[in-house]
């Protein structure tokens, strides 16, 4: 049970994260009127969030001891 919210929400955070760096970079421009678009901040921001979002999915898929 563990194991799986850990994927849930590491895919999540890798998905959203991914999302807000792209268009904190100006490479996703949708929507049109996000206050993200082309903004340094959300991009590291982005990034960050994917990073955590990438380190529960290994944790969750990894081979426990034994």
């Amino acid at each position: 049970m563990f194991r799986t919210v850990l994927k849930a929400a590491g895919m999540f955070l890798l998905a959203m994260g991914t999302i807000w760096t792209l268009q904190g970079l100006g490479l996703l421009n949708w929507p049109a009127d996000s206050f993200m678009l082309a903004d340094s901040t959300w991009a590291r921001n982005g990034a960050i969030t994917a990073g955590f979002g990438a380190v529960m999915l290994w944790w969750a898929f990894r081979r426990p001891r034994g």
